[in-house]
C-alpha cells in the first residue's frame, strides 16, 4: 500500500544510517518478486562486527535474514499485513537459499512488524503474547511474528530511533535530542521528517507546531554555525518559513553578516538612502575619515 507521506522511505533510511559500519546490510523497500512487491525493510548479519549501538526493543535477537513490515501513524497494522510479511518471508527464504530443494533453516529468519499505534482490531483477530512494554508477539506454526508498537515504548536510548516515528510530541522530541547519528546524511533525514510531520494533514496542530519550531531552530542554529553548505532538504525547508522567523534572535549584525555594501542598500528607498548618506557623513565627522564603520 502506498503512502502520500514518504514514512517507509525514511524508515529504511533511518535504519541505514543506525547500521552504518556494522556487519548488518540493510535494503529498504527490498523487491521480492518479478512483479514488483516491496518489503519495508531487509535486515542481513553479513559478518560478526557487532551493532555500534543497542538495537531497539524487540529487536535483540536479530537473525541472519530479517523481515520488516513497518506501518506508520496513517496506516493499521491487521490481519492482511501480517499475511504479506509471511508471504516476503516465503519470497526472502527462497530468494537466498541455495535451491527450493535446499532451502535455509527456518532459524537464520526472523519476522518484525512496527507500527506506531496499537493494532486494535488485530489484537481481535489473533492474540497477542506480550513480551515487554511496547513488544508483542504472534506464533506462526513454524514461524512468530515480533510486533513493536512505536507510542507504547519506553523512552530510552535503545528506542529513539523508532521514536522519531511515533505521532506524539514528546516522544518524537526524545527520539531527536537522543539518537546519536552515525552519518552525515541523518541530518538531511532529520529536516525531512519534520518537514513531513509539518505537511501531514492527520497529525495535530500542537505537533505540527512543534515540528515547525524545532526545524526553525535547527535552521538558525545551522546557520550561526557558520555550516560549510546548507542540504537540499534544509533549503526547501528553509523557503517554507516566513522571512519574520528566519531572522528572530538574530541580531542586526547578525543579519547583515555576509553582505556587501551594495547588497546592504539594496530595496531602499530614495529618503532610507539620503538618511543612510546623512547618518555616513555625520558618523565620518565625528570620528574622522579613517574610522571604521560599525
Amino acid at each position: 500500500m502506498s503512502e502520500q507521506r514518504p514514512w517507509h522511505r525514511l524508515f529504511g533510511l533511518c535504519w541505514t544510517d543506525f547500521c552504518d559500519g556494522s556487519a548488518v546490510e540493510v535494503n529498504p523497500e527490498k523487491d521480492l518478486s518479478v512483479k514488483q512487491q516491496f518489503v519495508d525493510l531487509l535486515l542481513t548479519q553479513q559478518g560478526s562486527v557487532p551493532l555500534p549501538q543497542p538495537l531497539p526493543d524487540g529487536f535483540e535477537d536479530l537473525g541472519k535474514y530479517n523481515v520488516v513490515t513497518f506501518k506508520s501513524h496513517q496506516e493499521a497494522l491487521d490481519g492482511w499485513a501480517l499475511c504479506e510479511a509471511v508471504s516476503h518471508y516465503v519470497n526472502t527464504r527462497k530468494q537466498c537459499s541455495p535451491s527450493l530443494k535446499s532451502l535455509l533453516p527456518e532459524s537464520d529468519f526472523r519476522l518484525y512488524a512496527v507500527c506506531v499505534r496499537f493494532p486494535h482490531n488485530l489484537a481481535q483477530q489473533v492474540t497477542l503474547t506480550r513480551i515487554c512494554e511496547g513488544v508483542y508477539e504472534v506464533p506462526l506454526v513454524t514461524q512468530r511474528i515480533r510486533i513493536i508498537v512505536v507510542q507504547e515504548l519506553p523512552q530510552e536510548e535503545q528506542n529513539a530511533l523508532l521514536l522519531l516515528f511515533s505521532a506524539r510530541q514528546e516522544q518524537i522530541q526524545y527520539g531527536r535530542e537522543h539518537y546519536k547519528p552515525r552519518t552525515t546524511e541523518m541530518t538531511t533525514l532529520f529536516y525531512e521528517l519534520l518537514g513531513t510531520y509539518i505537511e501531514d494533514p492527520t497529525v495535530s496542530e500542537a505537533l505540527k507546531e512543534f515540528a515547525r519550531e524545532t526545524l526553525e531552530k535547527m535552521i538558525k542554529d545551522a546557520m550561526q554555525s557558520q555550516a560549510p553548505a546548507v542540504s537540499e532538504a534544509r533549503e526547501k525547508w528553509l523557503k517554507d518559513v516566513p522571512p519574520e522567523k528566519r531572522l528572530e534572535g538574530l541580531s542586526p549584525e547578525e543579519r547583515l553578516q555576509g553582505l556587501s555594501p551594495e547588497e546592504r542598500l539594496r530595496g531602499l528607498s530614495p529618503e532610507e538612502l539620503r538618511a543612510a548618506l546623512e547618518e555616513v557623513q555625520r558618523r565620518l565627522q565625528t570620528n574622522g575619515p579613517s574610522a571604521k564603520p560599525e
